[in-house]
């Protein structure tokens, strides 16, 4: 309710001030008038003081009077209606103080109504807070941490919590500058030193650059086994050209990695990819009937370790196709069926196989 008085009382402000000109009536047309009758009765005097100084002859003077009087009539008739209090200028005042009144506040009413949101609820900034919850929460707090580093630069705990959200955010400048200044302010560890790298290399855009692989090298000088360092140091290898000396550190890796690591299936794969771009620049360069060999060997060496227990979809895939390519059809139908069993909790998985059985002719094998 309070907010309609306010809007009232800025509208009466308006109007007050648009109808306060209109209000006042205008005095410029007595001064005039007054100041007319004084020259004309001036007129007269210097007539009579010139006839009597023999000036000017008495006709010319009796002609001079007739005209001053004429002007000084005129001057006195202009008096009765002053300029401004006229019937039609009063009529136009009043018409335009009662248009103000009404167009004011009506013109006021249809642009709020247009723009404004008479509807909608009060928002108090309480229930918005209470309303934002944890991210609300979140963005104060990390506000608050990017002004204490502001103010206290030198804070390398700060700069040590802060670098990884800026890492998660993708704000890699933010976090490279952020992990420099944990190790130059603080205690240098593995963990800051391959962060360092890491920002870095996303800043980059995937490029392990030569200030990263130096911030990778620092990160294995303080801990060997660092996996974040190894991999983006295999990343490297790859990089230039080394794909062997690559699938090589990630076998390594691998081979430190606990099976239920959290980077353990990115290095498989990463590794899968090196391997088959390995395998294939190889055969590639032998002789036909080795080439065959040799392709043979890896579906057989293939086909052996999925035997042996697991396996991918894209695995499985790689085998049936594999047979089927080489004219193995019984091998691949026997490859579909086992498929089948190891992937028998995967919907998707299974519905991959039955197409690709269908699409390599092997639906017979089907249970």
């Amino acid at each position: 309710m309070m907010i309609w008085a306010v809007f009232a009382a800025m509208t009466g402000a308006a109007i007050f001030a648009l109808l306060w000109p209109l209000s006042r009536v205008s005095l410029q047309g007595f001064a005039d008038t007054a100041d007319a009758r004084s020259l004309y009765r001036s007129q007269l005097g210097e007539i009579d003081r010139d006839v009597a100084r023999g000036l000017i002859a008495a006709e010319e003077a009796d002609a001079a009077r007739v005209e001053a009087g004429r002007r000084l009539l005129r001057a006195a008739g202009d008096e009765v209606s002053p300029a401004g209090e006229t019937e039609p200028s009063l009529r136009r005042r009043r018409a335009s103080s009662a248009l103000m009144l009404s167009l004011v506040p009506l013109l006021a009413l249809l642009v709020y109504g247009s723009y404004g949101s008479p509807d909608a609820p009060d928002q108090p900034l309480a229930a918005r807070l209470a309303k934002a919850g944890a991210q609300q929460d979140f963005a104060v707090i990390f506000a608050r941490m990017e002004a204490h580093l502001a103010a206290h630069p030198a804070d390398a705990r700060g700069w040590t919590l802060i670098a990884p959200i800026y890492l998660r955010q993708g704000r890699y400048d933010d976090a490279a500058n952020a992990f420099a200044s944990a190790l130059r302010h603080g205690r240098a560890s593995a963990e800051l030193w391959s962060g360092l790298g890491e920002a870095r290399t996303l800043a980059a855009e995937g490029v392990v650059t030569a200030a990263a692989r130096e911030a990778f090298s620092d990160a294995l000088k303080l801990d060997p086994r660092n996996p974040q360092a190894r991999y983006y140091l295999a990343l490297a290898q790859e990089q230039d050209g080394d794909t062997q000396g690559a699938a090589g550190s990630l076998k390594r890796l691998l081979a430190d990695t606990p099976p239920d690591a959290p980077w353990a299936a990115p290095v498989r794969d990463r590794l899968a990819r090196l391997e088959g771009a390995a395998g294939g620049e190889a055969i590639a360069a032998l002789p036909e009937a080795e080439r065959q060999q040799a392709i043979r060997g890896m579906v057989e060496g293939l086909a052996g370790r999925l035997e042996a227990g697991g396996g991918t979809l894209a695995e499985w895939t790689r085998l049936i196709r594999a047979r089927a390519v080489l004219g193995q059809k019984e091998e691949a139908r026997q490859a579909v069926k086992t498929a089948r069993e190891r992937l028998a909790g995967d919907a998707s998985a299974l519905a991959a196989i039955e197409a690709l059985a269908h699409e390599l002719a092997l639906k017979e094998a089907a249970p």
